[in-house]
């Protein structure tokens, strides 16, 4: 893996006000072929203006054309002006245009990045409102059990005519999903086209260094393995100058109060698995039946971090509906600003990019694919989390092996919903739907079967309008 000090070395950005590139980088420029980039969904502006920053960042791309596609004019207008502010304080020499037809974003784009919301936060909200109502208390909902599985089922339709796309227009890209519920929609898109993508997040990484601050590790010296599921990947190994360093981590949450006060559910969890999981406690306790199925257990774990209090599902919701009337002024305040920060941040994807499209420097990352006995142990076909190998030659999955039996069940029973789910939208059968909701650890150390049916029988009437691939719902 690389590590801090050589992605310094690999580091350029200009300064930080409008300037002519310095003639190293006018060279490095002429040595590659121009590309194309397409951002879909790019009015989601904080991830379109990290990552264009990031990949302009890099000097075979610092001539590409910037492809920003929405469906909604006025966001895209916005990021239009972001995106060109970037591309003046940096001093590139890069196109960019903007576009609601998708497949003029597309058209022999060699990268692609996805960070789509199907169906507005208004449909959203029926996604943890309903569930509540019948006890299920659910914080986010964007990944997995009843919130997470529609919003998959309003997603996978929008993903399938984007890869559709993708295969007419630019069938040799490289496409990276940021969009969620990643397993589900990567699933898809893997089993079902033949679009070469992969979904990242952050969670991965951003629970390495998380870790490394807790035992006071500088995070060049750390090494570790991390394989599972989206949002349940877990370290199978995580070292300290070649040291276990699990034994570090341990004794930084039983002797710090605020250390373990920061991840309750996930530090519970690696107490007790001996194994730490990625992604904060607030989503992992809706993807165990361990935490949020009694009111005194969601007050003893869940009110301080990352895990969220009782009522956050609607503090959560508040904030994004509020957003919806004050997310342009956000845009403006940005933009206003005079100068504009260039140094590269910690996102995966211009990496992935210059390894494969730039000038070739191998990149190791953790990506979600099809699981192609990569995982021994958890299903085939299902969408795991392991590493990649980002090279000239490709993505490059690296093989996992066993994941130790107490995490193997969590993660296959997990994965085994979500396939189901990924079946249930492909052939419009609404009882698969049914099906993979009534396993879910959650929901049911919380429902009954018959109280199963009657939430999932709700929350289809509340999505109807959203699911055209389901002619009944009964």
């Amino acid at each position: 893996m690389l590590n801090s000090s050589q992605l310094k070395n690999n580091l350029w950005c200009g300064a930080v006000t409008n300037e002519i590139p310095a003639p190293h980088l006018i060279l490095a420029i002429g040595r590659y072929k121009m590309k194309k980039f397409a951002f879909i969904g790019a009015g989601s502006f904080a991830f379109t203006r990290k990552l264009v920053r990031d990949i302009l960042s890099f000097p075979a791309f610092a001539d590409s054309t910037i492809a920003l596609m929405d469906i909604d004019g006025e966001r895209l207008s916005f990021i239009k002006r972001a995106v060109d502010k970037i591309v003046e304080a940096g001093g590139y020499p890069a196109k960019v245009i903007a576009t609601q037809d998708r497949a003029e974003a597309l058209a022999d784009a060699d990268g692609i990045i996805c960070t789509i919301l199907s169906g507005t936060v208004d449909v959203w909200r029926y996604d943890i409102e309903i569930p509540m109502k019948y006890g299920v208390d659910i914080n986010v909902g964007d990944t997995r059990g009843p919130a997470g599985i529609f919003r998959a089922l309003r997603t996978i339709p929008a993903m399938l005519d984007i890869c559709r796309d993708i295969e007419k227009y630019c069938p040799n890209a490289v496409f990276l999903n940021y969009t969620n519920p990643m397993t589900m929609l990567c699933g898809a898109m893997q089993n079902f086209t033949n679009v070469n993508v992969t979904g990242l997040c952050h969670s991965v990484q951003g629970t390495a260094h998380m870790l490394a601050r807790w035992i006071g590790a500088p995070m060049d010296e750390i090494t570790y393995l991390c394989g599972g599921i989206n949002h349940q990947a877990w370290f199978l190994e995580f070292k300290w100058k070649g040291k276990d360093a699990n034994p570090l981590i341990r004794d930084a949450i039983l002797n710090s109060t605020e250390i373990y006060n920061v991840e309750p559910v996930r530090n519970e969890m690696f107490l007790h698995l001996d194994y730490y999981v990625t992604e904060s406690s607030g989503h992992n306790s809706e993807y165990n039946a361990w935490f949020r199925k009694r009111t005194d257990l969601i007050q003893k774990y869940c009110d301080t971090g990352t895990s969220w209090n009782p009522g956050k599902h609607a503090y959560i919701l508040n904030s994004y509906l509020a957003r919806k009337e004050t997310w342009k002024d956000e845009i403006l305040k940005w933009l206003e600003q005079e100068t504009v920060d260039l140094r590269r941040g910690h996102e995966y994807a211009a990496n992935i990019f210059n390894a494969m499209l730039g000038d070739g420097t191998m990149f190791k990352f953790n990506g979600n694919v099809s699981n192609r006995g990569y995982i021994e142990n958890l299903p085939e076909h299902s969408c795991v989390e392991v590493p990649i190998l980002a090279s000239k030659s490709g993505l490059e999955p690296i093989h996992v092996g066993v994941l130790p039996p107490q995490l193997a069940i969590l993660n296959s029973l997990n994965a085994q919903c979500e396939q189901l789910a990924v079946e249930g939208s492909m052939s419009g059968d609404p009882r698969k739907i049914f099906h993979a909701i009534c396993h879910d650890p959650l929901t049911a150390a919380v429902l009954s079967l018959a109280e199963i049916k009657q939430m999932v029988d709700e929350m289809f009437q509340a999505n109807r309008e959203w699911l055209p691939q389901f002619k009944h719902f009964s």
